[in-house]
């Protein structure tokens, strides 16, 4: 009897012991900090759903929030859902007087790509300042009692566990758990897909692969106005070939037209600047600035180039979205294509070298006497906007990851679903924007003068569907997995689809599948389209062009 006393006393004790604060649990688990993870979560908790978005960072929409503000939109009438959502409360935030402090509104231009910022008609907004869109993100959270667990990184080495083809567990490098139902990746970089066994893609297709047109090494294609529109000499000394080369211009050859190879679109900081006085601070000197680096710049400018400040693309209050433009700009060409297979440390060093080239090239604009007066004098007025990323020396915390890993999925989207020339099965969302990949190498040619390559920018004739099979995986390779950002589709196809709001689309509806998923216990592959496509037409959800 004392025995038996002494072991139900244990068992007390042991109930009454906290659960351990490293162990968590939710019916979804969505690791990744972006647009796409935020609207996917607040998708599964209006289906009642546990949520837990585990974020690698502390801020929240990525490059939503991260300096993007002169939004890639396309059509905008096939964006809707929770997406279309987000905008309206970016409208809603602009009607308010509070919302100008640099200007007034009636002063701000209302220029957006291809229509109006600011569209009252329709009541939504699509040009905005990063911490607006921050916040925005922010409500989701409180008004949704979303549990965020921020700055925890997956441990790619070990901590994803499968069991019988389906993910168990993930484990960050803090050494928390995170045990699901169902998990989404909805990270720039495919970090838990990759970990978690899934087929996927680095760099550019072949277009032989998947029979396109505009895969591939695209030398001698120039879609857009970024390549050197005379011939200018690479090397350190003009037409020496035995003074060596310039800076960031690489010594390999660019390939043959067509043919697949590891080189990814370039990135870039999508930089929040001010020209208000009280309202920006001057372009910082990175430590190890050096002006030389800049000298293919200089020579640019000293053809006749002159259209810097084209893409200063306004956004309210006084401030810009700037983003690269012409042959020499914010794009650090070439320096990306190990980042998505990169250790965390690894890519800590990468970043730090786009930045400190980035940085470097604002403030030899701004000071440099090879740089145009004119050039010059207009850079004085611009500086990085004093009240957006405070708590990173008002830089971008995100940096702009154009293209990582691709998933192979269950189906794969390439230009002829996004061209029109076949018809996509399942659509889960729609995409219109061109096909557009930014330069992905800078080179010497044949005749002995520097070039770009990689530009492209294909329209497709009408907005187009993006398949359901595009966000799951092989169903030998991972049964509850669903992928909204790294998308299963090419190289070309992703230059459409790697839009913001497109993320946002399809971050819901990859929630509203996995939540059916976990109904009807059964693997994200076999979701009944039909009672899918009705749950997303609910949403608001723009399916095709006959929604």
């Amino acid at each position: 009897m004392k025995l038996l006393s002494s072991l139900v006393a244990l068992a007390f004790l042991i109930s009454c012991q906290p659960k351990n604060t490293s162990d968590y649990q939710a019916d979804l688990i969505i690791y990744g900090g972006t647009s796409a993870a935020i609207t996917a979560a607040v998708q599964a908790k209006t289906m009642g759903k546990s949520v837990i978005v585990v974020s690698p960072d502390t801020h929240l929409g990525g490059l939503s929030s991260g300096g993007l503000g002169f939004t890639d939109t396309g059509n905008k009438s096939v964006i809707g859902g929770l997406a279309r959502e987000f905008y309206h409360r970016i409208y809603q935030h602009y009607q308010q007087d509070s919302a100008w402090k640099w200007q007034k509104k009636e002063d701000y231009g209302n220029k957006g790509q291809g229509t109006i910022a600011m569209d009252g008609e329709n009541r939504t907004m699509w040009i905005f300042e990063p911490h607006v869109a921050e916040q925005v993100f922010e409500d989701f959270v409180v008004e949704n009692n979303l549990e965020i667990h921020r700055d925890e990184r997956l441990d790619r080495q070990s901590g994803v566990i499968k069991e019988n083809g389906e993910i168990t567990q993930i484990q960050t490098l803090s050494g928390k758990t995170y045990r699901g139902k169902v998990f989404i990746d909805a990270t720039y970089e495919g970090d838990l897909m990759a970990a978690a066994g899934v087929s996927y893609h680095v760099g550019r297709e072949s277009n032989a692969t998947y029979g396109e047109e505009w895969n591939g090494v695209q030398v001698g294609v120039y879609q857009h106005r970024h390549y050197f529109q005379n011939n200018i000499s690479p090397y350190v000394i003009p037409d020496d070939s035995t003074s060596g080369l310039l800076p960031e211009i690489s010594s390999e050859p660019p390939g043959q037209n067509g043919e697949g190879d590891n080189r990814l679109q370039a990135y870039t900081y999508r930089l929040a600047m001010s020209r208000h006085p009280d309202n920006r601070i001057p372009f910082p000197k990175p430590d190890n600035y050096d002006p030389a680096r800049y000298e293919l710049l200089a020579r640019v400018y000293a053809a006749g180039w002159d259209e810097t400040f084209e893409k200063y693309d306004p956004i309210p209050n006084l401030k810009t979205d700037t983003n690269n433009h012409g042959p020499f700009s914010t794009d650090y060409i070439g320096k990306n294509y190990a980042y998505p297979e990169a250790t965390y440390e690894q890519r800590e060093e990468i970043l730090k070298d786009h930045t400190e080239y980035q940085q470097g090239l604002l403030y030899y604009m701004s000071h440099d006497e090879n740089v145009p007066d004119p050039v010059r004098a207009e850079m004085a007025n611009w500086g990085l906007a004093k009240d957006e990323f405070v708590d990173n020396n008002n830089w971008p915390h995100q940096i702009y990851v154009r293209e990582a890993r691709r998933m192979v999925g269950a189906y794969v989207m390439t230009e002829h679903d996004v061209l029109g020339d076949k018809e996509v099965p399942e659509p889960v969302g729609m995409g219109s924007y061109s096909l557009d990949s930014h330069n992905t190498q800078r080179f010497v040619t044949k005749e002995g003068f520097v070039q770009n390559e990689g530009d492209i920018g294909v329209h497709p004739k009408n907005p187009y569907s993006i398949s359901y099979g595009t966000l799951v995986p092989k169903k030998e390779e991972c049964t509850n997995l669903l992928v909204p950002v790294c998308v299963s589709s090419s190289h070309t196809a992703f230059g459409s689809i790697r839009m913001e709001p497109v993320f946002m689309i399809l971050g819901q509806s990859a929630a509203a599948a996995a939540s059916l998923a976990i109904d009807n216990d059964i693997p994200v592959q076999e979701v009944k389209y039909a009672e899918l496509k009705q749950l997303l037409l609910g949403e608001g959800q723009v399916l095709s062009q006959q929604d």
